[in-house]
Formats: C-alpha cells, sequence, structure tokens
C-alpha cells in the first residue's frame, strides 16, 4: 500500500522527499493525540450523513481511542517512511481494519485536517500556560503583601528617583500579567474556531454537517467562509505569538530586574542558592544563570510573531508548502515559555528581601519630592520648595523624613492588591475553558 496519502505511481526522488519533508515529522508528534480527537469528530460526523455505517464507526472510534492513549503515554511513532501524522494514524487503522481505515478521509483535506490539529493543540497549551501565568500571578501578589511596608529605592534613568517599595515592585510584574492574560485571552478565542470541512480551501461536495464537529470538539464557533479557514493558517499562529511574547516581555523585564538586584551592587534581594551557579575560579560567585536564561529565552520568544509572519508574508490565496517551516517555529515556543514561568514562579517564592536597604545614607536623596511636597502643602510655593529642598541637598544638609504617607489608589500605601487579584479572575473566567475540556472528554467517551 501506498505510505503517503497522496501517492501515485510513481515514486519521488529521495533528495526531493527528505528536503520537503523536513522536520515536519518531528513536528507532527507535537499534534499526534489531537489529530486523533480530530478524526473522532470527523468520522462520526460523516456515520451522521451516511458515509460511514454504525458499525464501522464504532470500530474506527475504538481504534482511534487505543491510538490516543498511545499518543497520551508519549509512545506515538512516526515510521520511517511515513511522511506525516495523518498518514501514520490512517496506516495504524488499515492495519486493523483494512479499507475501512482508508475511509475517514473522505470529505476533509490534510490542509484542514492539520488546521484542526494546530488549533486544538495550540487551544490545549493556551490552557497549559493561562495556569502556569496564573500561578506565578499569585506568587507576585503573594509577595506583594507580604513585602508591602519594606521600601526600596525606585530609580529613573538608573538615577536614585524616588522611594518605591517591594509591595510596588512584585505587584507591578503581577499586574503586568492581567494585562498580558487579555492578550492570551484573545488568542485563545480567535484560536477556538474551526476549520474542518473547509478541505483544500473550497469546501467538499458531501453534504458536511460542520456545526457538528465544531460541537464535538468544543469549538466555540466554525470558521465559516472555508477560504479565510485556510487563510488563517499562519495568521493563528502569529496572532498566539504575539500573546506569549507579550508574556515573554514581563519576564524578561522581570529576570533583569532580578539580576540586577540580586548583584553585590544593590543586594536587595537574595535568590535561592539552588537556582545559582559559580565560578570555576572564583569561589565567591553565586551567578544569577536561571535569571539570566529566563531573559534570554524570552527575548528569543519575542521574535517568534516577527519569524512567523516573514514566513507567511505575502502568501496570496490556497495553501503553500512555505506553512510547513511555521510548525518549527511555533510548536517547540510553548514548552520554553512554559519552562520560563514555572521557573519564575519558583524562584519568585524563594526569594528573600532585604529589609534594610535604606539603611545606607546614599538613598536618602530619594526622599527630597517627599520634603518639598510637604513644604508645599504648609503653604510654600512649588518652586520655592524645589529650590531651598535642593539647595540643602548640595549643602549636605538635608535631613529626610522617611515616615511616608501615600494614600492613592496604587500608591505603596494602598497597593489595590485586590482590584488587581479580580482583574486576572475576570480574564481567567473569560476563557471559559470548561466547555473545552467538557466536550473532549465527551468525545473520547464515545
Amino acid at each position: 500500500m501506498a505510505n503517503k496519502l497522496w501517492e501515485k505511481n510513481y515514486e519521488i526522488n529521495k533528495e526531493i522527499e527528505r528536503f520537503t519533508v523536513g522536520r515536519d515529522r518531528d513536528m507532527d508528534l507535537y499534534l499526534a493525540k489531537y489529530d486523533v480527537l480530530g478524526s473522532m469528530a470527523h468520522i462520526t460526523m460523516l456515520q451522521s450523513i451516511g458515509l460511514l455505517e454504525t458499525g464501522e464507526l464504532r470500530q474506527l472510534l475504538d481504534e482511534l481511542k487505543t491510538i490516543y492513549a498511545t499518543a497520551e503515554r508519549g509512545e506515538f511513532i512516526i515510521e520511517d517512511g511515513i511522511e506525516d501524522v495523518h498518514s501514520q494514524v490512517e496506516l495504524m487503522l488499515t492495519r486493523r481494519l483494512g479499507d475501512m481505515g482508508k475511509k475517514i478521509h473522505s470529505g476533509r483535506s490534510r490542509n484542514d485536517q492539520v488546521l484542526v490539529d494546530l488549533k486544538l493543540f495550540t487551544r490545549h497549551e493556551l490552557m497549559n500556560v493561562a495556569e502556569l501565568v496564573s500561578q506565578l500571578f499569585d506568587e507576585l501578589l503573594q509577595k506583594s503583601n507580604q513585602y508591602r511596608e519594606v521600601l526600596m529605592p525606585g530609580y529613573t534613568h538608573l538615577q536614585i528617583a524616588m522611594p518605591s517599595s517591594f509591595g510596588l515592585w512584585f505587584g507591578a510584574y503581577a499586574e503586568s500579567l492581567c494585562d498580558d492574560m487579555l492578550f492570551l485571552q484573545a488568542a485563545f478565542k480567535m484560536t477556538n474556531r474551526n476549520p474542518l470541512g473547509s478541505a483544500a480551501g473550497y469546501g467538499s461536495s458531501f453534504p458536511l454537517n460542520r456545526q457538528m464537529t465544531t460541537d464535538l470538539l468544543g469549538f466555540d464557533t466554525m470558521n465559516y467562509n472555508v477560504v479565510y479557514a485556510q487563510m488563517g493558517r499562519g495568521k493563528t499562529e502569529r496572532n498566539v505569538g504575539f500573546a506569549l511574547a507579550t508574556i515573554a516581555g514581563t519576564l524578561a523585564k522581570m529576570a533583569f530586574d532580578a539580576c540586577l538586584f540580586n548583584s553585590q551592587n544593590f543586594s536587595f534581594v537574595k535568590l535561592p542558592k539552588e537556582c545559582t551557579t559559580g565560578s570555576s575560579i572564583m569561589p565567591h560567585k553565586k551567578n544569577p544563570d536561571v535569571f539570566e536564561l529566563i531573559r534570554a529565552k524570552c527575548n528569543k520568544l519575542q521574535a517568534m510573531p516577527q519569524q512567523v509572519t516573514l514566513i507567511m508574508n505575502n502568501l496570496p490565496v490556497g495553501y503553500f508548502r512555505d506553512l510547513q517551516i511555521i510548525k518549527e517555529v511555533f510548536l517547540p515556543a510553548f514548552d520554553e515559555l512554559k519552562d520560563c514561568l514555572s521557573m519564575c514562579a519558583y524562584i519568585i517564592n524563594k526569594m528573600e528581601v532585604n529589609r534594610h536597604i535604606l539603611d545606607n545614607p546614599m538613598y536618602d536623596p530619594m526622599f527630597s519630592v517627599e520634603e518639598v511636597n510637604r513644604l508645599a502643602a504648609a503653604g510654600m510655593p512649588f518652586r520655592d520648595a524645589y529650590k531651598k529642598v535642593g539647595l540643602d541637598i548640595e549643602a549636605g544638609s538635608f535631613t529626610p523624613d522617611k515616615n511616608l504617607h501615600h494614600t492613592h489608589e496604587g500608591s505603596m500605601g494602598n497597593l489595590c492588591n485586590d482590584r488587581i487579584q479580580a482583574l486576572m479572575n475576570s480574564v481567567l473566567e473569560g476563557f471559559n475553558f470548561e466547555k473545552v475540556l467538557t466536550a473532549e472528554k465527551q468525545l473520547l467517551a464515545l
């Protein structure tokens, strides 16, 4: 039998085959169990429109569940000479069920098959990313509340500027993740639309029930226009890439802060010793390698949407093999970001804070604005107060008052962490993950 779904009565040059297949077989291992889920929904629909017998559906579903379990255990392989995950699944079915296994491809193309695989994979990974973002958010907010009273210097232009606090610093990154999650939610909603039934981008003469597969797979809606469904290849990955890059940007910035604040020149925080490494010649060194790698990995992730854009840019309507290369950029990105999120949550949980930073008089000038404001509140014109305090600092006679009274919303005395928590809760509820999980569970129970 043919090993390729498109094979005819001639053999392709082996070097051409090697070049065109590329890394696709390795990348398709990410998609194996989702290819099975898509096939289960598709053949259930085929039976409903009379293209499969009830008995055939039962046998096919049972075999597909077995293949799904193999993929879940990480034991699914694409054999030598087999082109992709779709060919491998169909081969496994025909080995067990004969020609019946060949019937699963009626009414679809590898184009909409890979589209639905990618969407099912992506929404599952977005759920995992959202969970890890939520865990990091919880650690940051807990630390913000724990150290809400501990002051630290705030900087502009890397110059000592005004008083800040660890409550503000940790809380700032927590709120940043709330905005990042809005991007993630938008990416999830754009992803969670069903392309199955668009075939090669122009539909099918079979009377397919696309709403049925949409419901079976737990999609919110379908990609209605079949041409647009195919145009979404690359666009989905780019949009999701921007969402992942937004989270990565927050992590990279936080990692830079942590590396800076951990250095001896600052000594604001102490990283867990198990998250540092030593030097081969300097016995005193405790290098913040984990955060440095997070910074580099997250900076690399921020390039991913541009890579996808450059691969897909200027392609006209229809499928082109260029799109295959996007998998190599896109699919591994989730594991890299998930690793970074997990590492950040672990380190933040164990990070220790220096409660005595401001004992050093070098930080006294950062209280100058507080003194200017105190004089202005007492009736002195602001510009006169500004000049007086500036002259006192130059003369060495400025004595700071470190008793601060910041009360407005979002200031160090009123962090609004309860509102930030409510914001995150609201965003998380907007995903409606339960619908997806319920649909997949019910599909596997057929």
